[in-house]
C-alpha cells in the first residue's frame, strides 16, 4: 500500500508538473516578441518623407548599417522642414511594441531648434498612402522620444497629438504636447521605450522598465464642432525622422490582439507581460 500511494503521488505530481509546465510553455508561445526590424534592410517598412512621394527614401534619410536603422542627414545640405516617417506595412490594434534607440551626432543644419535630439514613435496612425506630399506628420499618437543635453532635465515618452487628442481622468485633452515623469538620458546611451496600447480604451508608457504616462481613449480631433472626435481603435506604427540622426534596434511587438475581447485573461497577460524589467544592453 505504501509503494501504491508513492506511486500515485509520483504520478500526480509528474501530471501537475506537466500541467504548470504546458501552461507556461503556452503563455510564452503566445506572448512572445516578434521583430518588425530583421536587422538587415528595410523590407516591410515604406518611407514618407515631407515633400516627397510615398517611399521616396529622400537623400538617404532611413538606411541599415550596423544592424541598426539608421536616420542620417548626411546628404542634406539644410533641413528645411522634411520631417519623415518610417511605417511598418501592417497596422496594429492591441499590442505591446518596444523599440530600443539612440541620439548620436549633431542636429542637422537648418533643423529646427525644438527638434534636437528628438524623434519619436508615431502609433494608431494614418496610412501612408492617404497622407499629402506634403503632410509633415501622419495623423497619429506619438510617443516623443527625446535625449538630455548634457545638464537639463527633459523627459522622454512624452504625448504629443498631431491630428488627435485623448482623454485623461475623463477628461478631453487639447493639449499638443504631455510631459511624461520620465528620467532623463543624456548621451549616446541606449534606451528601451515601451508602448502598451490596448484598442481604443487605454495607451501606457513604458521606459526602461518604469511606467511613465497613461491615458485613454484616443481619438481623432473633432469636427463640425464637436467635442469628442472619432476613437481611433489602432493603426500604423511609424518611426520618425526630425532632424538629429538617431539609431533604432529591437524593433518589436506582442500582438495581444487574441486576448482583445476577453478582458479578464487580457489583463492577467498584461500583468505578467508588465512584472518584467526589460532593460537595454549599452
Amino acid at each position: 500500500m505504501k509503494n501504491n500511494s508513492k506511486l500515485k503521488l509520483l504520478a500526480l505530481s509528474v501530471v501537475i508538473g506537466s500541467v504548470v509546465f504546458y501552461l507556461g510553455s503556452s503563455f510564452k508561445k503566445h506572448t512572445e516578441w516578434v521583430q518588425l526590424f530583421n536587422g538587415k534592410d528595410l523590407k516591410n517598412w515604406q518611407i514618407k518623407i515631407t515633400g516627397h512621394e510615398l517611399n521616396e527614401n529622400f537623400a538617404n534619410t532611413f538606411k541599415v548599417e550596423d544592424g541598426n536603422i539608421q536616420v542620417r542627414y548626411d546628404e542634406y545640405d539644410t533641413f528645411d522642414e522634411q520631417f519623415g516617417h518610417l511605417f511598418y506595412e501592417k497596422p496594429f490594434s492591441t499590442y505591446l511594441f518596444a523599440v530600443e534607440y539612440r541620439f548620436v551626432g549633431d542636429q542637422v543644419k537648418g533643423g529646427p531648434g525644438w527638434a534636437y535630439r528628438n524623434s519619436g514613435v508615431m502609433i494608431h496612425g494614418q496610412d501612408p498612402a492617404e497622407m499629402t506630399v506634403d503632410q509633415d506628420f501622419p495623423n497619429s499618437i506619438e510617443v516623443q522620444l527625446l535625449g538630455g543635453n548634457g545638464k537639463d532635465e527633459r523627459s522622454t515618452a512624452n504625448l504629443c497629438t498631431p491630428g488627435t487628442q485623448y482623454e485623461k481622468d475623463g477628461k478631453i485633452m487639447k493639449q499638443h504636447c504631455f510631459n511624461s515623469n520620465s528620467k532623463t538620458y543624456h548621451g549616446e546611451q541606449w534606451v528601451r521605450a515601451e508602448i502598451l496600447a490596448l484598442g481604443d480604451s487605454l495607451i501606457v508608457h513604458y521606459v526602461n522598465g518604469e511606467e511613465v504616462m497613461r491615458y485613454e481613449k484616443p481619438q481623432l480631433d473633432p469636427v463640425n464642432g464637436a467635442e469628442q472626435g472619432a476613437l481611433l481603435k489602432g493603426g500604423t506604427i511609424s518611426l520618425q525622422s526630425e532632424s538629429h540622426p538617431v539609431d533604432f534596434r529591437k524593433v518589436e511587438i506582442i500582438n495581444l490582439e487574441k486576448y482583445a475581447d476577453n478582458p479578464k485573461k487580457l489583463q492577467k497577460v498584461v500583468k505578467k507581460l508588465m512584472a518584467e524589467k526589460r532593460l537595454p544592453k549599452q
